[in-house]
């Protein structure tokens, strides 16, 4: 078993294809490839996120409030099957700063996991104690259950100075409600223009000034964007198109 955690500031914007096509060089002459883009290709990220019946926790996010958590599964590889390693995570913003918690698992595992609380078998104290803090988040929210599917392919690159400067460019990012679960192969709506990227910076403290720099004269400016809370938009406004046809059929 795999366990992470992450604390850091995640800051976002949204690229035009000029904007990104001129950023790239520079990304590369300051960063290396993530160990996931085998030879510097993107690679697949597909996320089932957990939620109330009636949305709770994405309507509370989509709020901005100053604490905000979320449950997602993800996996590396799409379609998953029950034997695939994925990991559950709990990611919580406090105050602009992000942590996130995260153990692997077997899908098998984390479905039964979700649905029955019923844990698989580990020894190691640490893994114990962050199952502990999955028990705590399920118990807080009344009937957790799958509510989003997303997934996306990401460029990540990290700092050759600083390590813990991570940047990653997202595309194709999909989105559906139904078949919420990994062991389906990945379709969807998009949520950005085929020729648009995602950029986010993850960095524990300041921008290098070389970034600084880029951004200012790319004019690329920081954006607010949650993939789980654009997915949910649409989703409002496309029950609320169907209401006001339904109304104008019978008026």
């Amino acid at each position: 078993m795999a366990i992470s955690t992450f604390q850091r500031r995640e800051i976002k914007f949204l690229l035009s294809k000029q904007q990104f096509d001129a950023l790239l060089p520079i990304v590369h002459a300051h960063m290396n490839p993530d160990a996931y883009c085998v030879d510097g290709k993107e690679y697949g990220i597909y996320n089932i996120y957990y939620d109330t019946p009636d949305n709770f926790l994405i309507r509370t996010s989509i709020e901005k409030p100053y604490y905000k958590e979320k449950l997602r599964l993800r996996s590396y590889y799409s379609p998953a099957d029950m034997d695939s390693s994925v990991f559950l995570e709990v990611k919580k913003k406090i105050g602009g700063i992000v942590t996130k918690r995260r153990v692997s698992m077997r899908l098998q595992e984390a479905e039964l996991y979700i649905q029955t609380r019923k844990k698989p078998q580990y020894t190691r104290f640490i893994d114990q104690q962050v199952m502990k803090e999955f028990d705590i988040f399920l118990d807080s929210y009344c009937s957790i259950q799958p509510r989003q599917y997303i997934s996306y392919q990401r460029a990540a690159f990290f700092g050759m100075d600083d390590p813990d400067f991570r940047l990653t460019f997202d595309r194709q990012i999909t989105e559906r409600r139904e078949d919420l679960t990994l062991a389906k192969a990945s379709y969807g709506s998009q949520l950005i223009l085929p020729d648009q990227r995602l950029m986010e910076i993850k960095v524990p403290g300041a921008l290098p000034l070389w970034m600084g720099k880029a951004l200012s004269e790319l004019e690329i400016r920081k954006i607010s964007f949650s993939k789980y809370g654009t997915a949910y938009k649409n989703y409002v406004r496309s029950l609320i198109a169907q209401k006001t046809e339904r109304m104008d059929i019978y008026a």
